[in-house]
């Protein structure tokens, strides 16, 4: 039988035509192609190359893995492990569809290497540590396919490049493997397709031709507060959010932070309690049992609403969500597109979301983000090279599993996008480094990973190979402590900076309840339910994103126009705007804003390039290093999303300090390598490379390194090697890494250049004004005073509005 009459099985039980698209899909899977799908999520893509894939198992029947599915996200898992399993038994294919992630079960893991599954779901991770065993070219060598989900998520992250180095090894048992990647939102198309698939000469790029449509709801603050907004997450505009959360099925409530969703569950609740048990948290902390629970609540229909972060933003379906919620700008456009899609997650229907500020200025944000869906703009991702970290991560994966012959696996790796630019030098650097630790560690054997036997290097130590395993992984994060209730069963983890700053008996907030500190023992902060309804909520690293350059530009072109704007946001804030061109100036494009305060106990300078945080912490530290150079004066730095401060105790004369000389992209390289922060910056990534590449463990059986004791560990081996050996392959990548990502010095360069065709105005207040009363507020939290920080601000509104 011919593999269409299978292919049209599935769609007339279905009742359902195929897109134009799934269908080119199938054509050219079957022909033998490769390639990368774009399609607006809900669209159908899973189908668009799940059912090919099955219909050509049932014409060619072959024994064993038939297709590998790595998505990103393990709430991905469960929705793509259905939708296959259902697809097949519509079709009759008798297939067999698993998952493989952190959350399967050991003796199911073990059941996949003897007899593996016709469909394999599976983490980047995961696949990894498939790699770490005896039997992954067994298993791998059978595959067909490997589909690469939501690729726009993986492409240009270290978890991106642990999918290509997979890529290799699979391409090396079984050179007729084919590769897919699906994405739904990327600027740079062609440029992700070419990475995924660097050298296969037969390779599809695959658009669908119809467009998502999105309704974006605003919602304004009853008052526009020109002067207290800073700092605040949004909670005063809860009573406008609730009558949409009880008006409609179900809604989902994104937060940009893990902690933000903690406080807005449980601000939620206090308003309505009514809504216990049909409202939820979820974010990645929690325990695999409680998000589970979650998930399939949604899929039910049974909840209400759900207050959660990225952890649910891609491709999960659940059909009856119809609204979201953003509470905050999320820095970007395609992250706002992919938490919009998760409402009306079906072909031809309207995706609803709701913008939420947590300040009058995000409003702006609202309009830009507006701006760029009518326009069809959404970010590219850069692609990382060169990343040894990750690749010697992956080399002692291969020795730990079955070996690898260094001449085969140079020649895969050289055909990776990432490493395509890798010398001849560099591999032999890493393959030294895998027997010896290098030229620095070579006195201590724990450096001395792998051995060479026959022409393979191996790992032939069990201990070395079970800890390289508990350490496979490029995110990184704090330790973290394993939260239990006593006498009952896990709620989820806790970073270990949070937990160890808590007294016995202490109250905080986590997982939606509050909670006791009881007592720590090993890796276990055991707690009891507190009769409190209020308690500390916890931080985790990474909570801060930064403006995407498309988005800021876009907020650049609005400030530009607001006088003419039709953004009804834009209106909404012509207030505040005429304030701050009162105290100071509204600058226009071709202005850089530059403002000084002077203050009882020091001054601040305020300068705007509006180019995000990550850039602006660029500038901030270049200008106090070429400041502190021509004079004696030294500075803090804070900065936001808009600009940044530069705060000094000294006397200052902006208008002689500030020049176009100080904004000068010559010699910008020089200059922060030079400057402290970059030095403390350099440790600090060093630190994640470092734990990445292995030089610092981690996790040991049973336990967690402390973090004090893995940042101890790795400062002093960053100090050894800048003092002797700074050709130190590893050292040289964090510099990098500051510098490229970090510090976009590419975006900070041409922002510089901006600059220089750019009148520079400089105003001097009597009062904060608008634009810089959030940097000031920044300040004063990092700021130790016995006064509490609402106290401050309530002053310092007092002083702006004399």
């Amino acid at each position: 039988m011919n593999w269409q009459i299978h292919y049209q099985t599935f769609w007339e039980h279905q009742n359902w035509k195929p897109h134009p698209f799934q269908e080119q899909c199938a054509q050219y899977v079957i022909k033998g192609y490769n390639g990368l799908l774009n399609a607006p999520t809900g669209s159908g893509k899973t189908y668009a190359l799940a059912i090919p894939a099955i219909a050509s198992s049932i014409t060619n029947p072959q024994k064993g893995l038939k297709l590998l599915w790595i998505s990103p996200l393990k709430a991905l898992a469960n929705d793509i492990c259905k939708a296959i399993q259902e697809a097949s038994n519509h079709m009759q294919a008798g297939w067999q569809v698993e998952i493989r992630n952190g959350d399967t079960e050991l003796k199911l893991r073990a059941k996949q290497l003897i007899k593996p599954p016709d469909c394999l779901i599976i983490t980047p991770e995961s696949l990894h540590l498939l790699l770490a065993t005896k039997k992954a070219s067994q298993v791998l060598k059978t595959v067909n396919l490997v589909v690469v989900d939501e690729w726009h998520e993986l492409v240009g992250s270290k978890r991106g490049i642990q999918v290509e180095l997979a890529l290799s090894r699979i391409l090396g048992f079984n050179k007729k493997v084919l590769t897919w990647g699906i994405s739904a939102t990327i600027g740079n198309l062609l440029e992700a397709k070419n990475v995924l698939l660097p050298s296969r000469s037969k390779s599809k790029l695959i658009i669908a031709k119809f467009q998502k449509k999105f309704e974006i709801k605003t919602l304004y603050p009853t008052k526009l507060d020109q002067f207290g907004w800073a700092g605040h997450i949004g909670l005063s505009m809860i009573d406008q959010i609730i009558p949409v959360l009880q008006n409609n099925q179900t809604t989902l409530v994104f937060t940009n932070t893990r902690a933000m969703s903690e406080i807005w569950y449980h601000k939620i609740l206090e308003l309505c309690p009514q809504m216990a048990g049909q409202i939820a948290i979820h974010h990645g902390s929690l325990t695999t049992e409680i998000r589970h629970w979650v998930e399939e609540m949604l899929h039910q229909g049974q909840l209400k609403t759900v207050v959660c972060t990225s952890s649910l933003d891609l491709g999960v379906d659940f059909r009856p969500v119809d609204n979201v919620i953003q509470i905050g700008s999320p820095k970007g456009v395609a992250r706002f597109v992919q938490r919009a899609g998760r409402s009306g997650h079906s072909p031809g229907q309207v995706s609803t979301i709701y913008f939420v500020p947590t300040n009058s200025l995000e409003l702006i944000e609202a309009a830009a983000l507006k701006d760029a869906i009518s326009l069809g703009i959404v970010e590219s991702k850069t692609p990382q090279a060169n990343s040894f970290d990750v690749l010697i991560q992956y080399l002692v994966t291969l020795a730990v599993g079955e070996g690898f012959d260094p001449n085969k696996t140079f020649l895969q790796i050289k055909d990776t996008h990432a490493f395509m630019y890798m010398s001849l030098e560099e591999w032999e650097w890493i393959l030294q480094f895998l027997v010896n630790g290098g030229n620095i560690l070579d006195a201590y054997d724990e450096y001395k990973r792998v051995e060479i036997i026959n022409g393979l290097y191996k790992v032939t130590s069990r201990k070395m190979a079970m800890r390289h395993r508990l350490n496979i992984g490029t995110i990184a994060s704090d330790n973290s402590l394993l939260i239990k209730l006593i006498g009952k069963g896990a709620l989820g983890s806790i970073e270990e900076s949070f937990i160890t700053r808590l007294n016995p008996n202490q109250v905080f907030v986590f997982a939606g309840r509050t909670l006791q500190l009881s007592r720590v023992e090993g890796n276990i902060a055991y707690v009891k339910k507190a009769t409190a309804s209020k308690g500390l909520i916890p931080s985790w690293m990474g909570g801060r994103m930064s403006l995407t350059s498309e988005l800021s530009k876009l907020i650049l072109k609005q400030i530009d126009q607001y006088k003419t704007s039709a953004y009804q946001e834009m209106k909404y804030l012509k207030p505040l705007f005429n304030t701050q061109n009162t105290i100071s100036h509204m600058p226009s494009s071709n202005q850089l804003l530059v403002e000084f305060l002077q203050e009882e106990d020091g001054n601040h300078l305020f300068i705007y390039p509006f180019e995000g945080r990550m850039v602006n912490e660029g500038m901030a530290i270049l200008l106090a290093y070429r400041i502190a150079k021509k004079t004696q004066l030294s500075f803090s730095v804070s900065m936001n999303d808009y600009g940044f401060s530069l705060y000094t105790d000294s006397l200052l004369d902006p208008y002689k300090l500030i020049t176009h000389d100080l904004f000068s992209p010559k010699n910008l390289i020089f200059d922060l390598l030079n400057c402290n922060n970059y030095t403390q910056m350099t440790q600090k990534k060093f630190g994640e490379i470092a734990v990445i590449s292995g030089m610092v463990i981690r996790n040991l059986p049973g336990k967690q390194i402390k973090q004090k004791h893995l940042n101890s560990t790795s400062s002093l081996i960053y100090k050894v090697l800048t003092e002797h050996d700074e050709n130190n392959v590893l050292l040289k990548q964090a510099q990098s890494e500051v510098l490229y990502q970090q510090l976009e010095e590419n975006r900070l360069r041409a922002a510089l250049h901006k600059i220089e065709a750019q009148e520079i105005i400089i105003k001097t207040l009597s009062r904060p004004s608008p634009f810089c009363f959030g940097l000031i507020v920044d300040r004063l939290r990092e700021t130790f005073s016995n006064e509490s920080i609402e106290n401050r601000i309530k002053k310092l509104v007092q002083q702006a509005q004399a």
